[in-house]
């Protein structure tokens, strides 16, 4: 296994003072923000990820957020750009810059650069956002689809090909070859994380690109994304394998589970009732009603499941330690055996499901002929 820290980057003050009942006021107004808070938050954190690098650490995870203390990096490029002259052999996972949201030739550029500024460490995740990020930069949420498919086919175009044009609904180029070019060929990794939406993993099945099978850690889910995306990576012509998948894992290590919660828990609190989602709309039925997602888009999944990506901001705003303690129980948190043996379980978990898929269920997949379809 390869060990990566995911890196929200949020802003270094709790800011509970400020809300107005359950929520924080959106917009956050520029006299709340403090400069010195910021310049302190950055510096934390890269001298972090320079001591991770020293350490052995695999990767550190970047992300694109906006107008939010939930996390201050809004060029997740930028960021790697200085993480990439303060180490030198961690990789520098982006996920991931929001396709919909940029130009995607400045994109395919900046990471382009950043491939050859860190000697070929970048790993590029690419996702869509949140809505709040669409809200921001006045893009049509039903039209986020579209615009991240598009968005990489004109990426992948300008890394691989000698120069190319595109004529698109959202983007059109003519006879552009980008310099830079990338030091990984054909070119830099490319992961995208999926908190459930059949779109997006049809599309990673399609183009065989890792997922993170669920961003909230729920073994049903989860289970229920990697039978999916089996099937989609086998529709493609491709086959699943432990590479493909990238597992995600709240850890925190402590003497012992209660010193655990007592130190981590307020954290985990402050994270779910104030930051998570700030100025965001999390419920999937609103998302829906706005073309963001589709009415089909969690079909797949179990309906025991289905709770678990509906997305109910009650479900965040009203956490008690209670809670945190219940499900600490289950969670790679406390002393460091403990630690290691739910992360090595988590992983073996998955493995065996990886191997019950190829023996149970893909032989009849790959004998089925189709011969009728519903119109």
């Amino acid at each position: 296994m390869k060990v990566f820290v995911f890196d929200l980057l949020p802003y270094a003050e709790h800011l509970d003072h400020l809300k107005v009942g359950k929520e924080l006021p959106w917009p956050l107004p520029r006299r709340h923000f403090k400069p010195d808070v910021a310049v302190r938050t950055y510096e934390e954190h890269l001298a972090a990820w320079e001591e991770m690098d020293r350490l052995g650490y695999d990767g550190v995870g970047f992300n694109e957020h906006h107008t939010s203390p939930y996390g201050l990096m809004n060029s997740p490029n930028i960021m790697a750009a200085s993480a990439a002259q303060r180490t030198r052999r961690i990789k520098l996972l982006m996920y991931g810059n929001l396709l919909p949201l940029h130009n995607p030739v400045r994109l395919a550029e900046e990471l382009a650069m950043l491939d050859c500024l860190s000697g070929g460490r970048i790993i590029s995740g690419f996702a869509r956002g949140i809505p709040r990020e669409y809200n921001v930069y006045r893009v049509p949420l039903s039209e986020s689809r579209a615009r991240f498919e598009e968005a990489w086919d004109i990426i992948r175009r300008a890394w691989t090909e000698e120069s190319f044009s595109y004529e698109g609904k959202f983007w059109s180029f003519e006879d552009v070859a980008i310099w830079p070019r990338p030091v990984q060929q054909p070119h830099p990794p490319v992961w995208v994380p999926v908190t459930g939406s059949k779109e997006t993993i049809e599309w990673a099945g399609r183009n065989n690109v890792p997922i993170t099978p669920g961003l909230v850690p729920i073994r049903g889910l989860r289970e229920d994304i990697i039978r999916y995306y089996a099937y989609c990576l086998e529709q493609g012509g491709h086959k699943l394998t432990p590479d493909h998948l990238v597992i995600q894992a709240s850890v925190y290590v402590a003497d012992s589970k209660a010193q655990a919660v007592k130190e981590a828990g307020p954290y985990t609190l402050y994270f779910n009732q104030t930051l998570f989602s700030h100025g965001n709309i999390s419920e999937t039925s609103k998302q829906a009603e706005a073309g963001y997602v589709g009415s089909a888009s969690f079909d797949y999944i179990r309906p025991e499941n289905r709770w678990a990506v509906a997305g109910s901001r009650s479900r965040f705003r009203d956490m008690t330690m209670a809670d945190i303690e219940r499900d600490a129980e289950q969670m790679p948190w406390g002393p460091a055996d403990e630690v290691r043996e739910r992360i090595i379980a988590a992983a073996d978990h998955v493995l065996n499901q990886i191997g019950r898929f190829a023996s149970e269920v893909m032989p009849d997949l790959q004998k089925h002929q189709v011969t009728r379809t519903l119109v």
